[in-house]
């Protein structure tokens, strides 16, 4: 028996749920936005009318509002918006006891075996949804979870797609490759200087020539090309083990150079390191996320000499991966951090021959832990954080995204 999984896409979640707090915004362009008097304030999500008048996740807020004189901001919501998408949930799970969550507002289900078809219960929750919540969902229906995502995308709003494996090469191949999950803009880009535009072009590649220029990454986009997806969906209430410890901020105004990007790493690896120690983890590299001021992203990874749970070490790190990397053609708007290939802190490590500093470090920093909870985050930090710099007066904790990463 083939597999049947779906993926539902809430469309535009934070703008339909306050359109549903507030009646009187149907029908008007409405963003959701941070606070308007820093950067910070920039769009988190849009209504469709506000998409199609050219407002983009991540523009500042005077952006939206030149491109669209009329549009609405209101702040976010996000207890609200948290508490809608466990209403989802238990819509969701009125079907299969496989849901998996991709943030708050995607969700796959596995409902393989079940006594109506996949495109049968599709329909049937999209209805229900709408019903019960008054928001809409756009339903991929596939026989693997990258193409169920994928078609979740191509018709929107409030609309199923089914993609079947016989069908999945009209269907599927003539799309961009960056319509495919985890085929980023600088995947994207390093495609096309190979000649490849499409996810056809990409599954018929020379598979030789693909791992040579992508490594891995590119020869696992390569199979979902082609349909060879195997990943399941996880059970309710299963949790995947944590592989990466991330955190990341939009700054107030942007970035202009290395050290004004320092600064940042050195704010976000306080949250990533303690977090590492309070789950006993420990990172042997490093990821580094950029966005720049035209919302374009780029990401690189770099593994490390030895493994660590140090912010100083993490940051360290990302500011030389940066400095390698970013050829600074534009300002930087916002920066994540991850640590990554995650092992316990438990592991054996090999000391350095030239003395204890890191282990020493390691123990002040958990010392400084300590003073934080008991005395609040701001009780101690690095003095290079203590000067003028630009991050936003709070730098915002991230909740966890899905698969295992914090």
């Amino acid at each position: 028996m083939d597999r049947a999984i779906l993926h539902s896409d809430a469309n535009a979640f934070y703008a339909s749920v306050e359109t549903v707090l507030h009646p009187e915004l149907k029908g008007r362009a409405v963003a959701v936005c941070g606070a308007a008097e820093n950067r910070h304030g920039i769009v988190l999500a849009k209504s469709e009318l506000a998409k199609r008048m050219g407002v983009k996740t991540g523009m500042a807020n005077w952006q939206a509002k030149k491109l669209c004189p009329d549009l609405v901001i209101v702040p976010p919501h996000h207890d609200i918006y948290a508490k809608f998408s466990r209403r989802l949930h238990e819509i969701y799970e009125r079907y299969t006891d496989r849901v998996e969550g991709y943030g708050l507002d995607e969700c796959w289900l596995d409902v393989t075996g079940c006594r109506m078809s996949p495109r049968e219960i599709a329909e049937e929750l999209r209805a229900a949804v709408k019903r019960e919540i008054g928001i809409t969902v756009s339903v991929g229906v596939s026989f693997n979870k990258v193409f169920a995502k994928l078609g979740s995308d191509m018709k929107k709003p409030d609309a199923v797609t089914e993609i079947t494996r016989e069908s999945f090469r009209q269907t599927v191949w003539k799309l961009p490759c960056s319509d495919l999950l985890f085929c980023g803009h600088a995947t994207t880009e390093k495609l096309k200087t190979l000649g490849i535009f499409t996810i056809g072009e990409l599954a018929n590649a020379p598979h030789s020539l693909i791992v040579r220029k992508l490594g891995k990454n590119g020869e696992m986009l390569q199979k979902y090309a082609n349909g060879q997806d195997d990943s399941s969906v996880a059970k309710v209430g299963e949790e995947e083990p944590v592989k990466s410890v991330g955190h990341g901020v939009t700054c107030v105004a942007d970035l202009e150079t290395l050290e004004e990007a320092n600064v940042v790493f050195l704010a976000l690896t306080q949250d990533i390191g303690q977090k590492l120690r309070r789950l006993g983890l420990q990172a042997r590299g490093i990821q580094v996320t950029v966005r720049d001021s035209d919302l374009h992203f780029e990401s690189w990874q770099q593994l490390s000499e030895r493994p660590t749970q140090c912010a100083s070490d993490l940051a360290k790190a990302a500011k030389e991966l940066l400095k390698t990397r970013y050829g600074w053609q534009r300002p930087i708007r916002a920066l994540t951090v991850s640590a990554i290939h995650l092992e316990s802190a438990d592991e054996p490590r090999q000391l350095s021959m030239f003395g204890g500093a890191g282990e020493k470090q390691r123990k002040a920093e958990g010392a400084f832990d300590k003073i934080r909870e008991k005395f609040g985050d701001d009780a101690i930090k690095p003095a290079a954080l203590l000067g003028e710099n630009k991050l936003p007066e709070e730098t915002p904790r991230q909740s966890p995204p899905p698969g295992g990463i914090v």
